[in-house]
């Protein structure tokens, strides 16, 4: 029997479930659509967390992105799925909410894509982080002004759904932050955002 954390749940365009996949399976051959979570982290002084992510990851490799990703399990929420991420990638947790949620699709190297429906989280915190070096090989604290006018969409230092999520946080200012505008055009349609979830 396969372990949780090899499938992923498909969905369909309104998130409702469609079975499962093995990871790798969902994720050639164009990839098939499927549910996932983007935690941003900011502190008080409100700097974002960003990891390099691990040499050997699968996909996107030795780029930066938010402080985590992951697929929820069957039967798991997207915020249990953050929260369970945090702890296991940076050692810390901290109250989450989601901010919206959107459908994407890019190539991430090795014949790999993302085709997923993202659930985007934020949450707030102060402490100290202890990255599994497993899965990310560096952290820092860094503030929307610099991230805006150090991410290129042509570059390849950042991974691609993190760019879409840069602009979409930029432009409606979500997260409480003023509005800013990325230095870049947008890629182009990512799919369509949705509202956060009631009662999640």
């Amino acid at each position: 029997m396969a372990a949780p954390d090899d499938q992923v749940v498909l969905v369909d365009w309104d998130d409702s479930e469609r079975g499962s996949a093995p990871k790798l399976e969902a994720h050639r051959n164009g990839g098939l659509l499927h549910r996932a979570v983007s935690v941003l982290v900011f502190d008080r002084g409100g700097r974002m967390l960003i990891q390099r992510r691990a040499p050997g990851k699968y996909h996107a490799a030795n780029q930066w992105a938010n402080a985590c990703c992951s697929h929820p399990r069957r039967g798991e929420s997207a915020l249990d799925a953050g929260h369970r991420r945090l702890r296991e990638e940076l050692g810390f947790d901290c109250d989450l909410r989601e901010l919206f949620a959107f459908t994407y699709a890019c190539p991430v190297g090795n014949g790999l894509t993302e085709r997923e429906f993202d659930h985007v989280l934020v949450g707030t915190y102060d402490g100290q982080v202890a990255p599994d070096p497993a899965e990310v090989s560096e952290t820092k604290w860094v503030s929307l002004p610099v991230l805006y006018s150090t991410v290129r969409l042509d570059s390849r230092d950042f991974a691609p759904w993190f760019k879409m999520i840069l602009i979409e946080v930029a432009h409606s200012g979500s997260i409480g932050l003023p509005p800013a505008t990325p230095s870049e055009a947008d890629p182009g349609p990512t799919g369509r955002r949705r509202p956060p979830a009631t009662g999640a």
